[in-house]
């Protein structure tokens, strides 16, 4: 039975792959530098981070439909579908000479081809690893977030080196070789080798989303994805102009708390698996008040940002923990992937809020400080609906 944990370290090394998307602010400032001297044309803020924003909203919205084919067709094939997908997309980027082209590219194509994948890690090793899901699908997950730790060293330099559309080209073969190869390894275990569990009511989509604990975790998966991308989003930045720091130290610490984004998969599965949803959530939501209140008060503080960071990234990686694991726990095994698909449109919605609100509260008071206070807010409300809303929990 321990040869099952070979699907935990190739999922591991496939999110690895996927999750270079987070290093896209590697590749940003010199792509928009080429484009600008290319086209003669100025490519603004907001524009510049679309590629990001499109990716996002289109991996988190191409989940409920691959959700629906892993158990229907080989988990092999969907893998390689997106691993090409994925790869090409890298490819086209880099023969693309306008900023338009790169949203296709990178943000359509490349989300696409990152979500058709995404589910199918986790539907294998959740479904190998029934006795102790939430931590084997952490562990799994915990590549997504530690990839720019590795990622974005490895693209900063191979842009110093071979320019930033040969950087885009050469990631892009590696992807289709690479996510190709341990597509090959994925398959469901037979009867003999599954590990047996209690029977539990399994719930398909249309009946998930009648229920008020499909509204209750979706609208507490959108407040966590939000937060944490908004400060994913404003992090180098907020050390530069509210901490102080240099840009070379501002971008040692993404990179630092790149590290705890990983982390928090498999320590909020841990937790799930042994203190429940319910108490993981309310933990999750009070360490991410305990943040943003270190932040209004002592944000200009450097060991107070470190840490109040830290929780931040930490709790983004954790929710992409809790939520698949409170799935099968609510809602059962049998249709879990497409249910997990169906609530991972919440993590969609939040990467737009995120592009929208954080930008205008910057415009609006004059600092990213005051972006915490909704956060405490929306907390408050995620922590109510919880207690009130999210029913039938196993624990």
């Amino acid at each position: 039975m321990e040869k099952r944990k070979i699907y935990i370290l190739s999922g591991l090394i496939m999110f690895l792959c996927m999750g270079a998307i987070y290093s896209w602010s590697v590749f940003r400032i010199p792509l928009i530098l080429e484009l600008e001297k290319s086209s003669g044309h100025h490519i603004n803020a907001t524009m510049a981070q679309m590629p990001y924003t499109i990716f996002l909203m289109f991996y988190s919205f191409t989940m409920p439909f691959s959700g629906k084919l892993i158990k229907k067709l080989n988990p092999k094939i969907i893998c390689i579908i997106g691993s090409l997908l994925v790869g090409f997309a890298w490819l086209l980027a880099g023969e693309s000479d306008t900023i338009y082209k790169i949203i296709l590219s990178y943000g359509v194509l490349g989300g696409i081809g990152v979500g058709i994948i995404y589910g199918v890690p986790i539907a294998v090793v959740s479904e190998w690893f029934p006795d102790k899901k939430g931590f084997a699908v952490g562990i799994t997950l915990m590549g997504f977030g530690l990839s720019p730790f590795i990622s974005a060293p490895v693209s900063n330099f191979l842009i110093e080196n071979y320019g930033v559309f040969n950087a885009f080209k050469i990631m892009g073969i590696t992807f289709i070789i690479l996510l190709s190869l341990i597509s090959l390894i994925f398959k469901f275990p037979t009867e003999k080798h599954s590990v047996v569990e209690e029977n539990k009511t399994d719930l398909n989509s249309r009946e998930m989303i009648r229920t008020k604990s499909f509204y209750a975790l979706w609208i507490c998966f959108i407040i966590g994805t939000y937060i944490g991308l908004s400060v994913v989003g404003i992090a180098t930045t907020y050390a530069i102009e509210v901490v102080g720091l240099n840009k070379q130290f501002a971008t040692y610490l993404l990179s630092f708390f790149a590290i705890f984004n990983g982390l928090g998969r498999p320590l909020f599965g841990f937790l799930v698996d042994k203190l429940g949803t319910k108490k993981t959530i309310y933990l999750s939501y009070i360490l991410i008040i305990t943040a943003s209140l270190l932040q209004i008060f002592k944000g200009h503080n450097i060991y107070f940002f470190v840490i109040g960071f830290v929780l931040f990234f930490m709790n983004l990686g954790g929710w992409l923990s809790i939520v698949p694991a409170a799935n099968i726990n609510i809602f059962g095994r049998k249709f879990s992937t497409q249910n997990y698909g169906i609530l991972f449109t919440a993590y969609g919605i939040g990467a737009f809020f995120q592009g929208m609100i954080g930008g205008y509260i910057k415009e609006k008071f004059g600092s990213y400080i005051y972006m915490f206070y909704p956060f405490i807010g929306l907390c408050v409300i995620g922590i109510f609906i919880t207690t009130f809303a999210l029913k039938k929990i196993k624990y």
